[in-house]
């Protein structure tokens, strides 16, 4: 990667964005949106991370997975990793009928979890150093 501070800095730029947007989605009441958004303040923020910090490519969606990449530069990353994996779960279920048994998923999710989610997105991006 040509320029690895630039690259950083527009995905944390996004995450930050998608931090806000959950917020303004569970204002709203799409609480299923603001849980998926959530996940991917975190799973963004994580990439940034890893791209400061010199990987070349970052690939993958899971926040769990992610975190154990972020670790191998900062051990600091695992006192987040259980956070992070939690997040995972919005991922799929937040957006796709069939991810779940029956519902939809617009009213699978309440205001609980989009709390829990924005909680969550909030205390693991305050760990990147970028």
């Amino acid at each position: 990667m040509k320029n690895r501070v630039a690259e950083a800095k527009r995905w944390l730029s996004q995450a930050i964005q998608d931090l806000d947007d959950a917020k303004f989605n569970h204002s709203g009441k799409r609480y299923n949106v603001a849980c998926f958004l959530a996940q991917q303040s975190v799973e963004k923020a994580l990439k940034a991370y890893l791209f400061m910090k010199g990987a070349e490519e970052v690939w993958g969606r899971s926040t769990a997975e992610l975190c154990k990449d972020a670790k191998s530069f900062d051990p600091e990353f695992s006192t987040i990793e259980s956070n992070a994996s939690s997040l995972d779960k919005y991922y799929i279920p937040t957006r796709y009928p069939n991810a779940l048994p029956g519902g939809i998923p617009s009213q699978a999710f309440d205001e609980e979890d989009a709390k829990r989610a924005i909680s969550l997105a909030e205390k693991n991006n305050k760990l990147h150093k970028i």
